[in-house]
């Protein structure tokens, strides 16, 4: 098994994806659904990381009009 935190945000996201669909089939024996949801878990708690370091980035670089870097606001603030 890959270790999850090794994985690429979009690797981490379609193996998700495809626990998503196992469980959602019915097909899987209660213990291997305990075992994939805890695994799933895991995959979406990397995938938030990844995603909250992302938006981290982007906080910090804000361009004025030139271009030019011109400070940091917050991700999700209207624009100036």
């Amino acid at each position: 098994m890959e270790e999850i935190e090794k994985l690429s945000f979009e690797d981490a996201l379609r193996a998700l994806e495809t626990i998503v669909r196992q469980l959602e089939s019915g097909d899987v024996p209660l213990e291997d659904s305990i075992s994939l949801y805890e695994k799933g878990e895991r995959l979406r708690q990397h995938c938030q990381k990844r995603l909250d370091a992302a938006q981290a980035r982007i906080e910090r670089i804000v361009t004025g009009p030139d271009g030019v870097p011109v400070g940091a606001q917050p991700f999700d603030t209207p624009e100036r």
